[in-house]
Parts: C-alpha cells; structure tokens; sequence
C-alpha cells in the first residue's frame, strides 16, 4: 500500500513521451483545477521511459538536482512542479515522474518514499482511486467521455462535468456509467487487461 495517502499513482504501465505530456495537462478542463494552488496535479505520479526522463533533464534547466531525481523550473501552478525520479527497484532502473508541492520542502523525498512503498508492496496495492485512474487514463477516448457534455439531458444535472466510460452491463449491453460508480466487480475485471498492458 503506498505509505502516504496523499501520493497517488494515475496509471498502471509505462507512459510514452506522448502519453506523458497528455498525463500533464489531464486536468486541464476539471472544474476544480485550481491555477494558484496546483489542485488537484499535487501527488500524483507514473512511471516514463528513461529517454522521457533524460529528455526532460535537457528540457528547461532543474530546479533543483541530486542523485536520482531533479525537478524542473516551470511550475505546474502555485508551488507545485515536476519532479522526475530514477529508482532501482528489484535491481531494475525505473523512471517516474510525479507533481510535488514544494511548499513542502520534503515532498519529493517523501513521494519518491510513497512510490517505492507502492511499486515493492502487494501485487493488488492500489487503492480504489488509483484503479480508477489506471482505467480512465488507459481506456480509448473512443469509449470515454464527460457527462453532460454532449447530450445534457442524458444525465442528471448533478452528474454534469464527472467522468463516464462505456461498460458492458450484460443484460442491457453497453451502457455509459459514471467513472465513480463502477462497482468493484466492474473495477477487477479491467485491472487483468491494464495489467497485462503494463506487463505487470
């Protein structure tokens, strides 16, 4: 389980340089993005391929740098930036990247904590939240969508701006259903497909 609630993992897998810089601007149409504070980027994380992690170095001058992780000058918003970490787990280099608050000054050396507790601990250590992110940033755009958006009058007003996928309901066949109302049967058996993605 990973050691700090505050740090999250959004993907299962490896993201490409592409998906990597979709993954940093994913919330840019969320209501609740706040630009003074960085809300909601801050603690969330994935992991990249090392020549996104090496691209990145050469990007913009870091921030900051030590052995293992540099973060970069361009805040994300409010004092929440990039940080990219290298880190050997089961004698195998990986690359993350992750959105650290850095008015915590211990924040990227307590994600690079959290991401180590998680990527060592049980083989089904994700929380709920962290499934359902994995399943909306791996499912096709083709199949996902945000509630309200095209047809308003499909969805209670309420439902308006949350996330939706198409699921297989059996007997009523594909039907679109809230992100948030997937029920754990529903969660498990797209976490073999996301895994097996990965190659986990």
């Amino acid at each position: 389980m990973t050691s700090n609630p505050s740090f999250r993992k959004v993907l299962v897998g490896v993201a490409t340089r592409e998906h990597m810089f979709q993954l940093f601007n994913r919330h840019k149409d969320n209501p609740d993005f706040d630009p003074l504070s960085g809300t909601p980027y801050s603690g969330e994380w994935f992991q990249i391929e090392a020549s996104s992690y090496h691209f990145m170095l050469g990007l913009l001058p870091p921030l900051f740098q030590r052995s293992g992780l540099f973060g970069i000058s361009e805040f994300k918003a409010g004092s929440v930036t990039s940080v990219f970490f290298e880190i050997r787990i089961r004698g195998r280099e990986r690359w993350y990247h992750g959105f650290c608050d850095l008015s915590d000054r211990q924040s990227p050396d307590k994600m690079r904590a959290a991401i180590i507790a998680h990527e060592t601990g049980a083989t089904d250590s994700m929380t709920r939240e962290e499934k359902l992110e994995a399943i909306w940033n791996t499912t096709h755009p083709d199949f996902k969508g945000i509630a309200g958006e095209i047809n308003p009058d499909a969805w209670p007003v309420e439902h308006h701006g949350k996330r939706a996928l198409l699921v297989d309901d059996g007997r009523d066949g594909t039907i679109l259903k809230l992100l948030e109302d997937l029920s754990d049967d529903e969660i498990d058996s797209c976490m073999p497909v996301i895994r097996a993605r990965s190659g986990r």
